[in-house]
């Protein structure tokens, strides 16, 4: 044997979004090796909880704890009465040892570099979308390029070898119509800015068209046209490690720990596996399960080999939302005898839940008994309830943060 240790094997970033301290802890539990929140200014993300300054220093410690870096979102185009507070919010951000800012604005960047010693990575709203773009963001002191979502993996490995600075790209989730992001609709539909954090989704929106001339009394049936389907890149893990693409980043800082919890596993599951030469036909089939249990869009690979065509938006309108299971909640605490759990959805007497760990596959039980935290036996909880139950013997390693589903209920068949 040598007396050397072996080189670690090179492997890309999972990173994952967190709108809430819980959703963090859930993204470093299953797996994320950094997460991107935002303050609470100048990000994208109004509606979302977003950190406060004693949230995020929380959040940094355990994240640091448990080896993950974490990114703020710095993201919003400001206008100049945007700028106050910045300078001091950025020191603040370097103090608590925050690993990077993301941010879309030129002025910003100058801003936070004359501020701090803060690294800076380029928003996927700046369209960083080509090579001489790399080297000139390079030059400005930028240190990773998150690039437009219309490039296929092949061209962001180019800009990465021609640019010489770390590329990221987006893996996962809900992809914008317009293009890297830069939308208005929200601002004249809803008065809202959607470059300044306050975008509703106006194209999610099902829309009457009617072709100019035409008769008005007509029944118009409703499309979605302008509603792209979700990003999905796990049949193209191999492609990022081939173009050494140094980041994969899951959407979705609006979402539920359950859909963290999931995306996180499916994909660090892929890319270890990719690592070890384990990506097989089975396991990629095994993770796309796995992703298809949470609600989501019609699947697309978007522009991650091909650019975009039709096929990657809704050409009617139709139901949006699918999954295969539901989510029920999430572990809080356990003992020797029991799990508490926080419960989004009911749940009743003679229900199969699933536990879904971290690592390994998911655990099945039939619930007999149920326990208010009070200590009042019940035949049902409602949602948005804390409830306590019996700890079967096989779920001797469930752990806190770990997120609990409804198990899929069998067709009936004839």
């Amino acid at each position: 044997m040598s007396k050397f240790p072996l080189k670690p094997v090179w492997k890309p970033e999972l990173l994952a979004p967190a709108r809430n301290l819980e959703r963090l802890k859930v993204a470093v539990t299953y797996g994320a090796d950094a997460i991107y929140v935002g303050g609470q200014k100048y990000g994208l993300r109004a509606r979302a909880d977003n950190f406060s300054e004693a949230e995020l220093i929380h959040g940094v410690e355990f994240a640091h704890q448990h080896q993950a870096r974490v990114y703020v979102t710095l993201n919003a185009f400001l206008h100049d009465e945007d700028f106050e507070g910045l300078d001091p919010y950025c020191k603040f951000l370097e103090s608590i040892q925050v690993d990077a800012v993301i941010v879309s604005d030129p002025g910003v960047i100058r801003a936070v570099q004359q501020s701090s010693n803060l690294k800076v990575h380029l928003s996927t709203q700046a369209s960083c979308l080509n090579s001489a773009a790399g080297q000139l963001w390079r030059q400005v002191g930028v240190d990773r390029l998150i690039l437009g979502r219309e490039l296929s993996i092949a061209e962001a490995g180019q800009i990465r070898e021609h640019s010489g600075v770390e590329v990221e790209m987006f893996v996962h989730g809900a992809m914008c119509m317009a293009y890297s992001g830069h939308c208005t609709i929200s601002n004249f539909t809803a008065g809202r800015d959607s470059n300044r954090g306050g975008c509703i989704q106006s194209c999610r929106f099902p829309y009457q068209i009617q072709a100019q001339g035409t008769a008005t009394s007509a029944t118009i049936p409703e499309t979605t046209f302008m509603s792209s389907k979700d990003l999905w890149g796990i049949a193209q893990v191999a492609d990022f490690f081939k173009h050494q693409i140094c980041s994969l980043k899951i959407e979705g800082r609006m979402k539920s720990a359950f859909y963290v919890a999931m995306t996180c596993r499916a994909y660090r599951q892929a890319i270890d596996a990719c690592a070890q030469g384990q990506l097989t036909a089975e396991v990629l089939s095994q993770i796309a399960a796995d992703l298809g249990s949470i609600p989501h869009r019609d699947y697309t690979s978007g522009s991650l080999e091909s650019p975009a065509a039709q096929d990657s938006v809704y050409k009617q309108f139709e139901t949006q939302s699918t999954g295969t299971h539901d989510y029920l909640g999430i572990v809080l605490e356990t003992t020797p005898e029991e799990i508490i759990l926080q419960i989004f959805d009911l749940v009743k007497l003679g229900d199969r839940l699933e536990v879904i760990p971290a690592v390994g596959a998911p655990i099945s039980w039939q619930v007999h008994q149920l326990c208010s935290i009070r200590g009042d036996y019940r035949d049902t909880m409602r949602q948005d309830s804390i409830v306590r139950l019996p700890k079967p013997e096989q779920l001797s390693d469930i752990q806190p943060l770990n997120v609990v589903r409804k198990a899929a209920v069998p067709e009936k068949v004839g």
